[in-house]
């Protein structure tokens, strides 16, 4: 499953190239987006193809600013498969149904869902527009973008990275609906739902749980996900 679920998890990060101007609520973007963003969660699905095959997933995320964050993934029948949660006490990712855990550097564990490195705050940036760094040391300095005539980002580039949007939630300039090619794989996310400034329960982002959990290397963790399979 690590092969097909966790490698190459580009694709999600280009659904997170998000810009809100103006949004009013939809069948997906269950909120407006307010001036000022203190959290954003949602739901979607994925489906990666690469020389493995063929692998399709769902997952929830919440982030709450600037230092928060979790994401949930799990199979189409709803079992969770991995979870990353992160917090002010470090960043670990989590297999429930093995009750074990790896912890490691922010933008190593976000590494091994995204495919590359990427820092919380430049997450949340990214779907949600906030800046919490000058103009010159934006996250985005690092992409090239594409823009509609509406001012709509409808594609983009980092490095080996693009995505091109191909719907839009009505009414806004947030991306619903893309597909992305990586040298990895190619996939398509579509978002499911979205929400803007919800009351999050800060206990999702708790870790007392951990202390019944064993820890783990990384190599272990992925040879977990090899005897499943």
């Amino acid at each position: 499953m690590m092969g097909k679920s966790a490698r190459g998890r580009p694709a999600v990060l280009a659904c997170l190239l998000l810009f809100a101007a103006g949004c009013r609520p939809s069948r997906v973007l269950l909120s407006p987006v307010p001036d000022r963003i203190d959290a954003v969660e949602g739901y979607a699905s994925l489906t990666i193809t690469g020389d493995q095959g063929t692998d399709r997933t769902k997952f929830s995320f919440v982030f709450q600013i600037p230092e928060r964050g979790r994401i949930e993934v799990s199979d189409f029948l709803g079992r969770t498969l991995y979870q990353i949660i992160i917090n002010d006490q470090g960043a670990y990712f989590v297999v429930p149904s093995k009750k074990v855990y790896w912890q490691g550097p922010e933008e190593e564990i976000i590494d091994k869902f995204f495919g590359f490195g990427l820092a919380l705050d430049e997450i949340v940036f990214l779907i949600s527009g906030q800046r919490f760094e000058s103009e010159e040391e934006s996250p985005l300095s690092a992409w090239t973008l594409s823009r509609d005539g509406r001012g709509r980002v409808v594609a983009g580039q980092r490095n080996e990275l693009r995505f091109s949007v191909l719907e839009f939630i009505e009414g806004t300039g947030l991306a619903e609906t893309l597909e992305y090619e990586h040298p990895l794989n190619r996939g398509k996310m579509r978002i499911l739902r979205m929400a803007f400034n919800p009351a999050v329960n800060p206990r999702a982002f708790e870790t007392p749980f951990l202390g019944r959990f064993s820890r783990k290397s990384w190599e272990e963790i992925q040879e977990i996900f090899r005897d499943e399979n």
